[in-house]
């Protein structure tokens, strides 16, 4: 039976451009920490710490009054804080999606891009277990949260997910950390033997851990990523679904329903993936990693999120049906007050972004399309909030209508949610500057010169 391959399936665009050798791989990615910073970099760092010194004000105005100072209301007891949560805890799962998962399915064209995937998932995380302490009101109280000594007579209650949250996501946070670092220590004592000042020597050779590259360290290096690998797995599937059970155990109509696990699942890889394109193609610009960061990678990221903004799609369409199929006006009325009721404006927009523009991916030239990418990759980022915002919303009007108010944000609330970019940048360019950016040793491994086979491959002529 023949078969017809087209030429890419064939021979599938390389992994890193500009056929670079080990030498130059090494001198490209180490070149970004020793050269001083440039003023690209630095007029990044700018807003990003004027954002963080945003939250630290408003973080600290808000201890000083309580949250009286948000535009929390009755029947809205939560308002944009959880909002702000689920948000920062869904874009920190592609870091190890790409990481963990891809690692185990041997999918060889994450090695450019899962260091800083990685770095994005740790400093999410950061962001979104801010809010959490902080929306408790009493912030000097935020230690009853975790399993404390029962002598204390502080009797944590088991049943409440927000302290699910505290073990899902403290769990996640830190075997990522712990994933990310593993995979830096080779990276590291690269950086260790290049320096040139003591305190470089130091920082680096202490944070390499005595790594020489022997047979026996690189042995219990797989061995340590690899079951870290499989550690974290899960965790991509749980910490979501923990997540979602803020909303799902609760009798709320909307909330109350059993897709919102998978639902919440695959909306946090969507998002995830888009905030990883959103970073990835301005720093392959700024820091010239355009050899590593292929358009090939990029088209990949693109096919994801097409993929998982079908399934977000799908979910949006069932929430309807089994509102309509179960029988229940409290979940009907729920349901249509999102799409016709006073925050109509925020489901439209929700849809919008998350499920029409995504389709724009089908076409191999907008996927191809460093600008187009770059845009749309923002409107999945605030379609993903919006989706949040809006099933949050969902609060405002409850059983009693006596009780039914509108929520509008104030003045905090937006400066607290400005301030977590803030954080989250502040970390993120720091990163790209202090710690090598893509994994050298991972990269190396897929280069051609890595294939035993390869210099025969060429001398026979096959360069075809």
């Amino acid at each position: 039976m023949a078969h017809n391959y087209d030429a890419e399936t064939l021979f599938p665009p390389p992994l890193v451009d500009n056929d670079l050798s080990f030498g130059e791989v090494t001198e490209k990615i180490c070149g970004i920490v020793e050269a001083p910073p440039n003023h690209k970099w630095l007029l990044a760092l700018i807003p990003a710490l004027t954002g963080l010194t945003i939250l630290g004000g408003a973080i600290g105005w808000l201890i000083w009054e309580g949250t009286g100072i948000w535009g929390l209301n009755n029947p809205m007891g939560w308002g944009w804080a959880i909002v702000n949560f689920v948000f920062w805890v869904g874009i920190g799962h592609a870091g190890t999606l790409i990481s963990a998962i891809l690692f185990l399915f041997r999918q060889r064209w994450r090695t450019a891009i899962n260091r800083f995937a990685e770095a994005m998932t740790i400093f999410a995380v950061i962001c979104a277990l801010i809010f959490p302490g902080i929306h408790v009101g009493r912030v000097w109280a935020a230690y009853w949260m975790l399993p404390l000594p029962n002598q204390m007579s502080m009797w944590p209650n088991f049943r409440s997910p927000l302290l699910w949250d505290v073990f899902a996501v403290s769990t996640y946070f830190t075997v990522s950390l712990m994933f990310w670092y593993v995979g830096l220590v080779p990276d590291m004592a690269t950086l260790r033997d290049r320096a040139k000042s003591k305190i470089g020597f130091w920082i680096y050779g202490v944070l390499s851990l005595g790594w020489r590259g022997a047979n026996r360290h690189w042995q219990n290096y797989e061995r340590a990523y690899l079951l870290l690998a499989a550690l974290a797995t899960p965790l991509v599937l749980s910490v979501h679904t923990i997540v979602s059970f803020d909303f799902a155990v609760s009798l709320i109509p909307g909330w109350h329903t059993t897709i919102f696990p998978p639902y919440f699942v695959a909306g946090a890889i969507f998002s995830g993936f888009a905030m990883v394109l959103t970073l990835a193609i301005p720093a392959r610009k700024i820091f010239g990693l355009e050899d590593f960061i292929t358009v090939r990678h990029i088209e990949n990221m693109t096919k994801i999120i097409l993929v998982t903004g079908m399934m977000v799609g799908y979910a949006y369409a069932m929430e309807f049906f089994i509102a309509w199929y179960s029988g229940s006006e409290y979940e009907s009325f729920a349901f249509v007050n999102r799409a016709l009721g006073p925050f109509g404006w925020a489901y439209f927009i929700m849809v919008s972004c998350n499920v029409i523009t995504p389709q724009i991916f089908w076409f191999k030239k907008m996927r191809t399309n460093m600008t187009v990418v770059f845009i749309l990759s923002i409107f999945v980022n605030i379609g993903m909030w919006f989706e949040r915002f809006v099933i949050t919303m969902s609060l405002h009007r409850d059983f009693i209508p006596s009780s039914w108010d509108y929520y509008s944000p104030t003045i905090f609330d937006i400066l607290t949610f400005i301030g977590s970019f803030g954080l989250f940048f502040t970390l993120f360019i720091l990163f790209m500057k202090f710690l090598p950016a893509v994994a050298m040793a991972e990269v190396k491994g897929v280069l051609p010169q890595a294939d035993p086979h390869w210099s025969g491959y060429h001398e026979e002529g096959h360069d075809d």
